[in-house]
């Protein structure tokens, strides 16, 4: 196994994690009761018509972009340390 760059798999994942929400945040403004039903099925079944908020604003939208973008890249480097450490043990 080869040795996993910080920088490389934080970025990718902060990518992944961005366009991911864009389109969650776009279905949302889109279709509505569809993002509703979806993430239904995510969380088994659990109704969640009560606690959803479909009016989000682009503010929030804006918020919550950051805030994925940097949970991601610090996922992307502990996972990046957490890998190279166990290669390097299991060799």
């Amino acid at each position: 196994m080869s040795k996993l760059d910080a920088k490389t798999v934080s970025l990718s994942l902060a990518s992944t994690a961005g366009i991911l929400y864009i389109v969650c945040a776009l279905l949302v403004a889109i279709a509505p009761e569809t993002a509703v039903s979806l993430f239904k099925n995510i969380f088994h079944g659990i109704d969640i018509t009560q606690i959803a908020k479909t009016d989000i604003s682009l503010g929030n939208v804006i918020v919550g972009f950051i805030e994925i973008i940097v949970y991601s890249l610090i996922a992307g480097w502990l996972f990046t340390l957490v890998y190279n450490y166990i290669d390097k043990k299991i060799k």
